[in-house]
């Protein structure tokens, strides 16, 4: 009796495209991704690893647990507020709601009134200066980077930089400061040695060649001990007499003191401290989308923002819409989860702990993303088997730990209230995923 090759009982091409649900996923993927889903699911079937039967199925699921992106949502139970691995700054609902709207057509650069072009990210700009006061004007760029370049090519190309050895920074994925401001055609000027720079150094570097002088703020490292550095309402008569302007590279964010980050620097006490132009980031305390954000004199911003090099570093309407919400609106995730309060977090680690029968202990969060070092974030984690690590990554929902001292911990501070049944129903699921994958090798 001949035996049906089972090959041939795999589903047609056309008979599957044509499946009332991969027809209604045309909506939101594209006809050659679905294509490939198609011709994936047959693959496996041709190599004997599905059932023919199972094709359709496998198919279906397949397409439903496919997005248009890559990218997946992950609850960060690190502790770590700006993570930069997870993206830095999770987004305000406000962010998120303006970035919807600035999906379509939008007057980013149109004036309704009159019909004519006006200036570029207005809303954002007028946000700004609302939130810091101290700022005459402001310019906004696609990230941190983005901003020291322009500044450092529009007021120094050709010319010296002068900046303390002790500021001359490499932060994360290699990134040096050294090698962004000499790319721009600039020459570093250092003065001082890596922990003692003082007054008279720079003094002694200033002349007809300074372009700039820059001073930044050191972000995720500290020098202790014996050190000392020149502040900016000291260094600033002597950039003004000698007209050139003062550059502060905060990093942060911040546009107004934290009594929680007492050693944070912030914009409007940098400028009232003298600095000419002061350098910040949207995605870090300010806990909005990636952004440059440039605050200052009025005659130096103008004098960027006319530089070629503005336009090929302008930030685009999302950021703009999401930052312009973020200064404007309700405080976002990361200030929230920064001034958490210590009980509320207890008692929601506690619950999950009775809920899953395991203990709690003592964990301190931190900032991230270069922000104030060594400032320890009172807080508890669930301590759970170190082996749960890969499963709550590789879940769904992911979720990703901490793990540290041979165990997996779990810290509340940066997950949303209303997700806490997720995280036990992703420890819950991890569990089983151990306990087969523990079965599986014993048999």
């Amino acid at each position: 009796m001949d035996q049906v090759d089972p090959r041939r009982l795999i589903p047609r091409t056309d008979d599957l495209l044509a499946l009332p649900a991969v027809r209604a996923a045309r909506k939101r993927l594209s006809a050659r991704l679905i294509r490939e889903l198609v011709r994936q699911t047959q693959e496996q079937a041709r190599r004997g690893e599905l059932d023919p039967s199972q094709v359709e199925p496998a198919l279906l699921a397949a397409v439903a647990a496919r997005t248009a992106t890559s990218l997946r949502p992950v609850l960060n139970a690190t502790g770590v507020v700006v993570h930069t691995n997870l993206g830095r700054a999770p987004l305000s609902a406000a962010a998120v709601e303006a970035l919807v709207a600035a999906s379509g057509y939008v007057d980013v650069e149109l004036d309704l009134a009159t019909g004519s072009r006006a200036r570029r990210g207005a809303g954002a700009r007028a946000a700004l200066l609302a939130a810091c006061p101290a700022a005459e004007d402001a310019l906004v760029v696609n990230n941190g980077a983005a901003a020291l370049v322009l500044a450092t090519t529009a007021l120094a190309a050709g010319r010296e930089v002068v900046v303390s050895r002790g500021e001359l920074v490499e932060i994360g994925a290699g990134f040096r400061l050294p090698d962004l401001i000499e790319s721009t055609g600039a020459t570093l000027r250092e003065v001082g040695t890596t922990n003692r720079t003082h007054l008279r150094d720079y003094a002694d570097a200033l002349g007809p060649a300074t372009g700039c002088v820059l001073k930044v703020h050191p972000s995720n490292f500290r020098v202790d001990g014996f050190t000392s550095a020149v502040p900016l309402d000291e260094l600033s008569p002597l950039a003004a007499a000698h007209g050139v302007a003062l550059v502060a590279d905060l990093g942060s964010g911040l546009l107004a003191p934290d009594p929680h980050l007492p050693e944070e620097p912030d914009a409007a006490t940098a400028l009232a401290s003298g600095a000419d132009v002061v350098i910040a980031s949207g995605d870090k305390l300010l806990g909005g989308p990636q952004a440059g954000l440039l605050l200052g004199r009025t005659e130096i911003i103008s004098q960027l923002a006319r530089h070629p090099l503005a336009r090929a570093v302008r930030a685009d309407k999302l950021a703009l819409a999401a930052l312009e919400a973020t200064v404007a609106g309700e405080p976002p995730p990361v200030v929230r989860a920064l001034h958490a309060d210590p009980e509320w977090l207890r008692n929601r680690t506690d619950r999950l702990a009775a809920a899953l029968g395991v203990p709690v202990v003592t964990h301190d969060g931190r900032v991230g993303g270069g922000g104030a070092p060594g400032v320890a974030l009172q807080g508890w984690a669930l301590r759970l088997p170190e082996a749960l690590a890969g499963p709550l990554r590789t879940g769904d929902p992911a979720v990703l730990p901490r793990v540290h001292d041979g165990s997996c911990l779990l810290d509340l501070r940066c997950v949303p209230e209303e997700d806490d049944d997720r995280i036990l129903d992703a420890v819950r699921q991890a569990l089983v995923t151990l306990t087969d994958s523990d079965a599986g090798r014993a048999g």
